[in-house]
């Protein structure tokens, strides 16, 4: 099982995110990798992420700013 990221606009439009991510092998790696680069994928213009395990949608979108 692999878990990814979708990278959006705040509109929900895919954008390519500032920092490369990998495929995760667990929830728990996924979310830690995205408590570290959040910040940096605000600044390269995503504006909220959909987390994946392999072609479900777990959750989201998640706002990376803390207004949304």
């Amino acid at each position: 099982m692999a878990w990814t990221w979708r990278f959006e606009k705040a509109d929900g439009t895919e954008v390519e995110p500032s920092v490369v991510p990998e495929e995760f092998t667990t929830q728990g790696d996924a979310e830690s990798w995205i408590g570290e680069v959040w910040k940096d994928l605000l600044a390269g213009g995503a504006d909220q992420v959909v987390l994946f395990e392999d072609a479900t949608k777990i959750y989201g979108p998640m706002p990376l700013n803390a207004e949304g």
